[in-house]
């Protein structure tokens, strides 16, 4: 408990002390008065003052101004009355004061629970200097810089090892329990602990564009984009609490009138009294609290599950995502390649794979890596110069003084160049040199382990249609989307012919229905940027797709996908049962009120139990292992 709440816990129980003291031992009733108000004083003294803060502040509507008027309109009541029975206003008082304290109780153990799930911000980095280890803040950490790691700590910035080897629990960014190896020449990112050996690690980028800063930036972001419910929940209160209090008002007046114009008795009494407990069952407060709270326990589950989502808006995007389009390489694929053959080469097959390596040596796409590796030499940069990247088609360079193309057909067509089609299933790196076909070389990709599955687990989530487009020739992509289940496929696409599919896609979608797509690279993120729901894949994936999208998948596991959905699901529907319960049982209990059935003892369980009630059902959203 905080501070705070102990300080409540204590108010609660002297006022209850003195309430039933006032209430169950006899005494003089000058005495007994004098306890109830020392009891309602104790309990309601803030609430008073919020009130009134509210009036000064011409933000008068709000659940304290409620509970003020019906509280002391139950106080003027009794008195009137001279009944000296004050135990209804302190009850409504204490009872809405101990659901107030329930309330703070399940938000600070939920924002614990979030708390401690996402806390991977490293305190410090250890640079070895004399021969000791400094402890030096990660800001002050320059790119290149050689940082020591040892076990039990959290590596502090994105780099790649130099020196050791060791095992990383990197369940906070991912969700996954099963430790991840790592040796010489790995690449490792922040907020993974080292479990055994020490690292020695060559920071490749600055802290505050390291993985672990960006994710709590996505964290720290995600409560300033409401969704739609929680929008309707904050234009509802505007309304619904004015209405409630005019109501009230009428509640109080209307009847005695019509029934003096009719010839009538009058009572008053009778009538303020329902108009009290009316303003006491309408306090919105299960709404305001449970919505929220709902939408802030689905994010932490998520991010439990190594989902990270920008924002409760996109939480509930993703609830309503009926079509899921993807991306190929490093998405479907591992997006590890492998040179698989040479194929219409007039040149030794080495010194073709030589060429194009080194006019592709600017490029940190996969493809590019595959062909240094199949070089198997280090590879003299300085023998390349006039480097052009052909968005889509490939590049263009001069090596040796020799103009090298390296890309698809499309490229050599550009050229002017006549190329050999390919039987083999695969990337084809179509070769030209001084203008003359070279022959073309054929990579392959790898298909995810549990890429099928996935795509199976989004059926059975719900989505009605997966969609996969590629840059690759249709051979391939029509291969792997057989392999995988996948529904449509586009290939040989550029950059902007994605995004025209992904227009055509939205446009075919029903009103209420998302579109997600799900990327990884830098010409993606056009595309996440369109898409209803853009999904990046967060471990291996650029910078500018993370940046875009408003999903981003810590493990690069494409059935977290299907995950992700479930969660928002199970979320949402936590919110509309909140929604129908409260607006349920305040109706009913306002109609029960208004004929004079409900006491205000009703009224305060009814308020401060539906309260209790949703709050409970709110917090059901953190938990994820079964949606």
């Amino acid at each position: 408990m905080t501070k705070k709440q102990k300080k409540m816990l204590y108010r609660i129980l002297i006022a209850a002390v003195l309430f039933l003291a006032a209430k169950f031992i006899p005494m003089p009733m000058l005495v007994s008065t004098a306890l109830y108000f020392a009891a309602y004083v104790t309990i309601g003294y803030d609430i008073l003052r919020k009130a009134w803060k509210g009036i000064c502040n011409h933000q008068v509507f709000d659940e304290n101004f409620l509970m003020a008027v019906a509280t002391i309109g139950a106080i003027a009541l009794a008195i009137y009355e001279k009944s000296g029975d004050y135990a209804e206003a302190v009850a409504v008082m204490l009872f809405y004061q101990i659901g107030e304290l329930f309330q703070s109780y399940a938000v600070g153990k939920s924002r614990r629970n979030i708390t401690a799930l996402m806390d991977i911000r490293p305190d410090y980095a250890n640079i070895e200097r004399d021969g000791k280890l400094e402890q030096v803040d990660p800001d002050d950490v320059a790119v290149g810089t050689v940082i020591t790691v040892q076990p039990g700590e959290k590596i502090p910035i994105d780099g790649c090892i130099v020196e050791g080897s060791s095992t990383l629990n990197t369940a906070a960014l991912t969700g996954e329990s099963l430790p991840r190896d790592v040796m010489t020449g790995d690449e490792v990112i922040s907020g993974c602990i080292n479990m055994t050996g020490v690292l020695k690690v060559k920071t490749t980028k600055a802290f505050g564009e390291s993985t672990v800063s960006k994710i709590l930036e996505l964290m720290e972001n995600s409560s300033s984009h409401k969704s739609r419910s929680e929008a309707f929940i904050s234009r509802f209160a505007r309304v619904y609490t004015p209405a409630v209090c005019y109501s009230a008002l009428a509640l109080a007046i209307l009847p005695p009138v019509i029934n003096l114009l009719m010839g009538n008795a009058s009572a008053w009494g009778v009538w303020v009294y329902r108009a009290l407990t009316f303003l006491v069952i309408s306090c919105p407060c299960a709404l305001v609290i449970s919505i929220p709270l709902s939408f802030f326990a689905g994010l932490g589950g998520a991010g439990h599950e190594g989902i990270l989502i920008k924002g409760s808006n996109y939480l509930e995007a993703l609830s309503k995502t009926k079509i899921v389009v993807f991306d190929k390489t490093g998405t479907l694929t591992q997006g590890v390649f492998e040179v698989t053959g040479v194929h219409h080469s007039p040149m030794e097959d080495r010194k073709l794979l030589e060429y194009a390596a080194l006019a592709e040596c600017a490029s940190s796409h996969p493809i590019s890596r595959s062909l240094q590796k199949a070089c198997g030499v280090e590879l003299d940069r300085s023998r390349v110069t006039d480097i052009e990247e052909r968005g889509g088609r490939g590049v263009v360079a001069t090596v040796d003084g020799h103009s090298v193309a390296a890309g698809n057909g499309k490229l050599m067509d550009e050229l002017g160049v006549k190329w050999q089609d390919c039987h083999s299933v695969g990337t084809i790196v179509h070769m030209a040199v001084d203008g003359e076909y070279a022959g073309h070389i054929v990579i392959s990709d790898v298909v995810k382990s549990d890429a099928r599955d996935a795509i199976a687990a989004l059926k059975r989530a719900g989505v009605q249609k997966t969609v996969m487009l590629t840059g690759d020739i249709k051979k391939v992509a029509d291969h792997v989307a057989q392999e995988l289940g996948v529904d449509e496929v586009h290939a040989e696409l550029l950059p902007g012919d994605k995004v025209a599919q992904v227009e055509r896609l939205l446009g075919e979608k029903g009103k209420d229905d998302c579109l997600a797509f799900v990327g990884d690279g830098i010409n993606d993120a056009p595309v996440l940027s369109r898409a209803d729901i853009g999904i990046a894949m967060g471990a291996m994936g650029s910078d500018a797709a993370i940046e875009a999208a408003d999903v981003v998948l810590m493990d690069d596991d494409p059935m977290k996908i299907a995950k992700g959905i479930q969660i928002s699901r199970k979320c949402i529907r936590i919110v509309y049962e909140n929604i129908v319960f409260s607006l349920g049982v305040k109706l009913t209990c306002l109609l029960l009120v208004a004929i004079g059935i409900a006491n205000m003892w009703m009224g305060i369980f009814a308020d401060v139990g539906v309260m209790v009630l949703a709050v409970l059902n709110a917090i059901r959203a953190l938990r994820t292992s079964k949606n």
